[in-house]
């Protein structure tokens, strides 16, 4: 066994001590720490890094304090009027995933993680003992919410554009007839931005038995909703829940998602003391509101214009890498760009996400063609060993 790492001790300066410390410096030193983590230092190509533009028409939100119970069409002794604005947007995200309140309901959680938990915990109630198949690809938090679950996980090889490969879904659901199947697609899988096929999944699982098909559209369901040839990802192309978030696209100062689930796959059985459906208590409002205001500032329209300027960037990465020599791939309509990982010096530069020999960007906030052509030059640059 290896011995247990010693704990770094704390910046002595940072120590929270007996005695109030002075307001004014502690102010200081967090407007040096904004400005050192801001663009302006050094470029950044992950999620998101376009605070500053949004942080005006966000700022008074902060306050307010919405300590909400239950969930968003719950009864409730106090009524503090925001539940309408949460109401709000998930009509919003209910109609961008194809459907209506009528069909669909669900709450605003305050991670996608909480979310996908919420998706799976009321899913499984249909199901008699149903095992978790989930694609190779998909993001490490549904593997670690199903173990925090207690449910047996599945893994479902991927095809080579990195989606879920439904042959191989058929064999797993087969192997296992009868016990129950819930499929947890991907929109937007963390390394290539794959969409995995909702229809076909859900056809190849219910050949064996009882079927739930849940969608992890965290990170890519902004831009499948509004992409021209839009993919089947969605509740109308039959996922029976799905999880989706808008703080990376939409520049939210904290994590943000939605969970929405058909009402015929909710069982009207309360989880314990938990008022409602929700398999959380207390919860802030706040996420509803910062995501209300900023869809509000922006409109239908202009979310439909800020996907696409984005897709815009991530197509023209695809050229500009290709001509670096660097194998770049990008799936239909994702605004993720895979190619070979570069050398140190590029990835500590432009703060690249890396995963064994390959590196992503992901074309929002501070993505521009500008900033494009500059991480292509250093591509080039550390593929000739010229060092930064």
């Amino acid at each position: 066994m290896s011995p247990r790492p010693a704990l770094t001790p704390p910046d002595e300066g940072l120590a929270i001590g007996v005695q109030p410390s002075p307001p004014a410096a502690d102010t200081r030193a967090l407007h040096q720490l904004q400005r050192a983590l801001g663009r302006g230092e050094r470029p950044f190509l992950g999620l998101p890094d376009h605070l500053g533009q949004v942080m005006v028409e966000l700022a008074p939100l902060l306050g307010l304090f919405d300590d909400r119970q239950g969930g968003p069409y719950d009864e409730t002794c106090f009524d503090d009027a925001a539940r309408a604005y949460e109401k709000a947007v998930l009509t919003y995200f209910a109609a961008l995933a194809g459907a209506s309140l009528d069909e669909a309901h669900g709450y605003v959680a305050a991670s996608p993680r909480e979310a996908l938990l919420h998706g799976l915990v009321l899913a499984r109630r249909g199901l008699p003992e149903p095992s978790v198949y989930v694609s190779e690809q998909a993001h490490y938090d549904v593997v670690r919410a199903c173990e925090l679950l207690g449910m047996n996980v599945v893994r479902v090889q991927a095809l080579p554009d990195g989606s879920m490969d439904p042959d191989d879904l058929r064999l797993q659901t087969r192997l296992r007839c009868g016990a129950g199947a819930l499929v947890v697609a991907t929109c937007g899988t963390p390394l290539r931005g794959a969409i995995d096929n909702v229809a076909e999944l859900r056809s190849s699982a219910a050949s064996f038995g009882p079927v739930h098909v849940h969608v992890d559209a965290s990170a890519g369901g902004l831009a499948a909703a509004h992409s021209n040839q839009v993919p089947p990802w969605s509740l109308a192309h039959g996922a029976h829940s799905i999880t989706l978030s808008g703080h990376p696209l939409l520049g939210l100062p904290v994590p943000v998602s939605i969970s929405l689930i058909r009402h015929k796959q909710d069982s009207p059985t309360a989880l314990g003391p938990v008022p409602g459906r929700l398999a959380v208590g207390a919860r802030s409002g706040l996420g509803a509101l910062l995501l209300w205001t900023r869809l509000r500032s922006l409109g239908r329209a202009g979310v439909a214009a800020m996907v696409a300027r984005c897709q815009d960037v991530a197509s023209y990465a695809l050229e500009r890498f290709e001509a670096a020599g660097v194998a770049p791939q990008r799936f239909p309509g994702s605004l993720t760009v895979t190619f070979e990982r570069p050398s140190r010096w590029v990835v500590e530069k432009w703060r690249l996400h890396c995963i064994g020999d390959l590196a992503r960007i992901t074309a929002t906030g501070p993505m521009t063609h500008t900033a494009v052509d500059g991480l292509a030059t250093d591509l080039v640059a550390a593929r000739q060993g010229v060092a930064a």
